[in-house]
């Protein structure tokens, strides 16, 4: 090699290592994040009922870090998808109560407490916001493989939707059952979007 050669040689030796690095450094970062879609596989291809002790514990425990990596409204659809309420059927009311409290957000209970400070007719309005943009969550098109067919999950018993306006949202969710937490989880997760957001506590909201 011509040695006037030698320096460009070297140097773009080196930006190819550098651009083989970042690409792995890409990939890997690609295949370690957490989507939705992702979750919803891993609930597809594991049989939680041919489970038992350590390795049951251990998928549900690698479902609660799955929920509790991915952004709100894919925690929220994916509490909403049937592979996720396949998964309930199969677990014992231990398993259910644990996993809820482990996958729900943070400052849930801050939001409760603030919310049951709202005027009763705002609480109920938010209530309804709320389900209705799940109701339209669940009619989008882009969802139709998550959530429609006969195996869909249904929708809010309208007896809770009841009872957690008239009772209180915070009381209603601390004296449930773990069946009737996961139902409500998207419910509140909705709600504390839209505290977060100041969407409540617009004028005329």
């Amino acid at each position: 090699m011509d040695p006037r050669h030698k320096p460009l040689a070297i140097a773009a030796g080196v930006l190819l290592t550098v651009w083989a690095l970042a690409m792995t450094g890409y990939i890997l970062a690609k295949n370690a994040k957490v989507t939705g879609e992702k979750v919803r596989a891993y609930l597809a291809n594991t049989d939680l009922s041919k489970l038992k002790d350590k390795d049951r514990a251990k998928a549900l425990k690698q479902l609660a870090d799955y929920m509790n990596q991915l952004p709100a409204d894919e925690r929220r659809s994916t509490r909403m998808d049937r592979e996720w309420g396949r998964w309930f059927k199969d677990m014992n009311d231990q398993e259910k109560g644990e996993l809820i409290e482990a996958t729900m957000p943070t400052g849930v209970t801050q939001m409760l407490t603030a919310f049951e400070q709202l005027p009763p007719e705002k609480r109920q309005k938010a209530i309804q916001d709320s389900l209705k943009r799940m109701r339209e969550a669940r009619n989008d098109p882009r969802n139709a493989s998550q959530w429609q067919g006969k195996d869909a999950p249904p929708p809010l018993n309208p007896e809770l939707e009841k009872r957690a306006a008239t009772v209180g949202l915070g009381a209603f969710y601390s004296q449930s059952s773990a069946q009737t937490k996961a139902e409500l989880a998207p419910l509140l997760e909705e709600i504390q979007r839209s505290m977060e957001s100041g969407r409540l506590m617009r004028p005329g909201k």
